[in-house]
């Protein structure tokens, strides 16, 4: 299979922590063992040292011609949101648009997507920190500071520091499927966030919960019965609390409702299913806990906006093509 090109944006007190983050995630992404997927290159403005904002330097080879080049490119965490990107760098940015490119802005980095007008009338988050400021310099984008990250038709963006993992990790799963975003999440010990397809919205990292609260062993042997009867009455029992206790810990815990959170592990598990396997869509729906069809359909639409047969259409297909090259 051919690489994959990346081009990775490196400027002069850039996050060391983003500039690493898309090289180890995809780096790691493999289809089959031994067979990279992506191949990580790095570009600046200017060719030559850069010091990142650890004060370690950076000698940087390539220029903005890079970014014509690669199939990706990543505008890590920007140094500074109240400086506007040059017209260089916005130029070669709505250059990639034009070609159709995917491009990712993690973190404060969406303030240059931003900048570049590629953001007006899409979906787009940054760190919730600076919420007010990006709503304020670009009203025409449809914000949405609380969730982790969001996918756009080919923009990407995600909040801050560390949902940059998440973030390259739905890369990998939109471009590899599940089984490889999981295989590579397990490498790097993070859990792999697998909620959505290409309008994904992930909107609670997994909770890490104390054992104290019995909930994480709670969450674990749920998804892990996701086929079974999941009513409230029977979590709560697990938990060893009253319902009224039970709801409001584990809202207190999760961010969400007992439903919402259940329906979001029953789609991600239906999904891994749809992608893997050959199940009829009537078995599918049973082994994800949903009982019927139409509820699963109903869950998918929601969720992801399509359907399961579309979706098995779309990434079936796709792991069959990868596991014959």
């Amino acid at each position: 299979m051919q690489s994959i090109r990346v081009a990775v944006l490196a400027f002069n007190g850039v996050s060391l922590f983003h500039l690493s983050v898309p090289g180890v995630v995809l780096g790691t992404a493999q289809s089959a063992p031994g067979e990279p997927q992506y191949e990580i290159n790095y570009c600046a403005e200017t060719p030559g040292m850069v010091s990142s904002d650890q004060g370690i330097g950076l000698a940087v080879t390539h220029g903005l011609e890079l970014m014509e080049a690669s199939d990706v490119i990543v505008i890590p965490a920007w140094a500074e949101q109240s400086l506007v990107a040059s017209a260089e760098l916005v130029g070669a940015l709505q250059l990639a648009n034009a070609q159709g490119k995917l491009i990712v802005g993690l973190c404060l980095g969406a303030f240059v997507l931003g900048d570049a007008g590629l953001l007006d009338g899409r979906e787009a988050t940054t760190h919730w920190a600076v919420r007010e400021e990006f709503a304020r310099r670009f009203p025409e984008v449809r914000f949405r500071p609380e969730v982790l990250y969001v996918s756009d038709g080919n923009i990407v963006t995600s909040a801050g520091t560390v949902a940059a993992i998440d973030c390259c990790l739905h890369l990998v799963r939109q471009r590899l499927g599940a089984d490889v975003a999981n295989r590579t999440a397990k490498m790097l010990v993070t859990p792999p966030h697998r909620q959505g397809g290409q309008a994904q919205y992930v909107e609670h990292p997994v909770p890490q919960l104390s054992r104290e609260t019995h909930l994480s062993d709670v969450l674990a042997w749920a998804r892990l019965n996701l086929a079974n009867d999941l009513s409230l009455d029977v979590l709560a029992d697990m938990a060893k609390m009253s319902r009224r206790t039970f709801t409001r810990r584990f809202r207190e815990a999760t961010g969400c409702t007992v439903s919402k959170w259940l329906n979001a592990e029953r789609v991600a598990r239906a999904q891994q299913l749809l992608e893997t396997t050959d199940l009829p869509i009537e078995c599918v729906a049973g082994e994800a806990g949903f009982g019927t069809p139409l509820s699963l359909r109903q869950q998918f639409g929601v969720q992801l906006g399509t359907s399961p047969s579309e979706y098995r259409r779309m990434f079936f297909r796709e792991m069959k093509r990868e596991d014959k090259t």
